[in-house]
């Protein structure tokens, strides 16, 4: 089992015409390049975010029930409704440029990794000593920025003491609890709003040129493009996976994991993955290639359909899926896979755009 999961990639390699597993030429449709950043822009990135405002808007209404009425009925309903932003964030949370690197809005949707504990010792502070201005959207957005996130209400929804909330109408918890799901609808009401315009960061995308604040031609736009999927990637492989497992021989650390509390870790994963794949699909990236080139796009949905399928088998519970030899060897091919698709993205496709040999994201170049 362990050798197929390995040996997928390698697999898959071998059956490339050689163009495919060499150095490129580079073969940039140029001509393509605006319509492909338009239909990233106007197929992914803008109904990504309004998913999330309307998921996230959803959450904050099942927690004003929960809080006016509550019952084991309504917080199943809550934890349901936070399920689904989860889910709306991973796929669109690989967009790390624009709005959302902008006002910490990332860091205040998901603050991880926490590597120290911060956001859950916040968390905890706050419940232990109620604090009336972290129940109102407006001043839960001056604190810090480990408390009025997704991660947060993981923690309301399935930490510690979470079954006062079936229990308690109106009690502290819950209207935290509240006000965190308000912030989140808030922000992605932000996030749309600002893709939305059209003369703001949706123009700049689309409209590259020398008086753009942010690129000065198509290349550069088409460049970025790019290093969404690798950065997306990396994060996964890096801030994801290893935080809680690193290999077959390495500890494992499952109560680092994303999601932990609320089975989500590779719900989140696979979400990412999905949203790289998405990404890719609905920009119709592969016209930017030559059709003599396009099997480099085809490999890498391959990788990542691969991802996919393996992220879901994985058991919700971490602890469980990093306690059996079977279960080790997905998150091995996790792991092996996704260095893999960083390579794809960030060697063969960077090299067939005529990136240059040794360019690397990674380095910043």
């Amino acid at each position: 089992m362990k050798f197929l999961f390995r040996s997928i990639a390698a697999l898959f390699a071998l059956s490339l015409p050689a163009t495919a597993q060499e150095t490129f030429i580079p073969t940039l449709q140029a001509d393509v390049i605006p319509s492909v950043l338009e239909k990233a822009v106007d197929r992914f990135i803008r109904p990504g975010y309004r998913d999330f405002r309307d998921r996230a808007g959803d959450f904050e209404e099942a927690m004003q029930a929960l809080c006016t009425a509550p019952s084991q009925e309504r917080l199943d309903a809550a934890r349901s409704a936070f399920d689904k932003s989860v889910e709306a964030w991973s796929k669109i949370e690989i967009v790390r440029v624009g709005p959302a690197i902008e006002a910490n809005r990332l860091e205040r949707i998901l603050f991880y990794p926490d590597r120290k504990s911060t956001g859950l010792k916040q968390v905890q502070a706050l419940l232990a000593k109620p604090d009336e201005n972290a129940t109102k959207v407006e001043t839960l957005r001056e604190k810090s920025v480990a408390v009025q996130g997704l991660g947060a209400a993981e923690f309301e929804l399935h930490g510690t003491g979470s079954d006062v909330l079936s229990q308690q109408t109106n009690g502290f918890r819950c209207r935290y609890g509240a006000a965190i799901a308000g912030n989140l609808a808030h922000l992605g009401s932000e996030l749309a709003q600002e893709w939305d315009e059209p003369t703001g960061i949706q123009n700049a995308w689309k409209h590259p040129g020398a008086d753009n604040p942010y690129f000065r031609d198509d290349r550069e736009a088409m460049t970025a493009l790019l290093g969404i999927l690798v950065h997306g990637a990396e994060t996964v492989r890096d801030q994801r996976i290893e935080t809680f497992y690193k290999g077959e021989d390495a500890r494992t650390s499952p109560r680092q994991a994303i999601f932990w509390r609320s089975g989500l870790t590779f719900a989140s994963i696979r979400g990412n993955f999905e949203g790289i794949r998405a990404l890719i699909d609905q920009s119709d990236m592969e016209e930017l290639l030559d059709p003599g080139s396009r099997s480099i796009v085809t490999s890498v949905d391959f990788v990542l359909k691969s991802l996919i399928r393996v992220a879901s088998t994985l058991d919700e519970d971490v602890e469980a899926a990093t306690g059996t030899p079977e279960e080790r060897s997905k998150l091995d091919f996790l792991l092996l896979n996704s260095k893999d698709l960083i390579l794809r993205l960030n060697d063969d496709f960077g090299g067939a755009l005529g990136l240059g040999a040794g360019f690397s994201f990674s380095d910043g170049d």
